[in-house]
């Protein structure tokens, strides 16, 4: 099959729906198909055989697009609906494949060429309205639900990333098939053994030293504060405990060493910025435990299927946005708070029997979040699809 794809987000750029649309790409592609992907003009160009990357022009004075929904995307998407229009009228598809809020580009496309139309949902567009700070825009989330609604009915299937977008699906009652494709793929490599000796060296942290390591993204919904207030109870109760925290844009880890400052506990984090991804492996090596802090949202982090992968045990919330993959088996389950989060951070890191944890999680990373496993579920979808 031939499919063109729409994608709102700069692609490729190492973060979450980039991520996972870069990973359904290579499946599509592993299963004989093309793609033809109209993106924004943001991004690292991938070569692959069997995919073209065709990027809409660029709005005045918008230089980046950060994450979650924000006003630069107007423009953008109005730019981006053309580029996908141009291209639907030139070329000739099979199927029309939209993420986010894409799917309203791709749903007026399927039915102009009479095409079916497959919505990947990576997030509920509402959910996203309020959790970056715009719930109390009057009536916009309301105006996305019925959007996201929309976009769904005109669906032929849609693929979701986690039990919760599931759910959220199958609440509408709409006549539409989901299948459920979690972003194990795209969420990065495992690390070799070893790599990591480079990392503790660099950031001057010993080989004994016990580490605390945080990945992702610094946006409000990770709970950065939560695990800077635990940490501060890890480092009364273990001094020599060590957090390492990787990402976050300039600005915001100069907020969080702010943050870090403020509680005393300048000498025990440290912060590297946005890694490459080919890098996080050995600082996952480096770690004794992996943390995922988060307060709120019920999407699955990306970076946890990579934790499993990891072996290392992983101090999560017990939230929804953690338990729909994980459990008390695979991972430390706490409360969202500090000292809850710190209890959890201090058995992991003064328990050997942890470490039969850490291997539990290895063991689901390579069955039921295997890169077969995800190259099969997208198959799954496009026999829906076509059916």
């Amino acid at each position: 099959m031939h499919i063109l794809m729409i994608a709102p987000e700069p692609f490729f750029e190492p973060r979450g729906t980039p991520f996972s649309e870069l990973h359904r790409i290579r499946a599509l592609i592993s299963l004989g198909h093309t793609v033809d992907l109209v993106t924004y003009p943001f991004g690292s160009d991938v070569e692959m055989p069997g995919l073209r990357i065709r990027r809409c022009l660029r709005p005045p004075f918008v230089s980046r697009v950060r994450i979650g929904p924000s006003w630069a995307k107007v423009p953008l998407d109005a730019l981006l609906s053309l580029s996908a229009l141009r291209l639907a009228l030139t070329r000739k598809y099979d199927a029309i494949h939209s993420h986010e809020e894409g799917g309203a580009i791709g749903i007026v496309l399927a039915a102009l060429l009479r095409k079916p139309h497959l919505y990947d949902m990576h997030s509920s567009l509402p959910q996203q309205i309020t959790n970056f700070g715009y719930g109390r825009a009057k009536g916009l989330a309301a105006l996305f639900g019925w959007i996201e609604r929309l976009m769904i009915k005109r669906s032929r299937v849609v693929i979701v990333i986690c039990e919760d977008l599931e759910d959220t699906v199958k609440a509408m009652n709409l006549p539409v098939p989901t299948v459920l494709i979690e972003n194990a793929a795209g969420s990065g490599a495992a690390p070799s053994a070893g790599s990591g000796q480079a990392v503790r060296q660099a950031l001057g942290i010993s080989e004994t030293t016990p580490v605390v390591l945080y990945t992702g993204t610094f946006e409000a919904y990770q709970g950065l504060d939560l695990l800077f207030d635990a940490m501060r109870v890890v480092a009364a109760a273990k001094p020599d405990a060590r957090l390492v925290m990787v990402g976050g844009e300039p600005a915001q880890v100069q907020a969080a060493r702010k943050a870090v400052e403020d509680r005393g506990l300048t000498s025990t984090v440290a912060f590297t910025g946005q890694r490459p991804a080919d890098e996080v492996p050995a600082y996952l090596d480096a770690a004794t435990a992996l943390v995922s802090p988060r307060a709120s949202g019920t999407n699955t982090p990306l970076k946890i299927y990579q934790y499993l992968r990891s072996g290392r045990p992983i101090v999560a919330t017990r939230l929804r946005t953690h338990t729909q993959v994980l459990n008390d088996d695979v991972a430390i389950l706490t409360p969202a708070t500090p000292e809850g989060l710190a209890e959890g951070l201090l058995r992991a890191l003064s328990d050997p029997e942890t470490a039969a944890i850490g291997e539990r999680a290895r063991v689901l990373a390579d069955t039921k979040y295997s890169e077969q496993a995800f190259v099969e579920k997208t198959r799954r979808a496009y026999e829906v699809l076509f059916q």
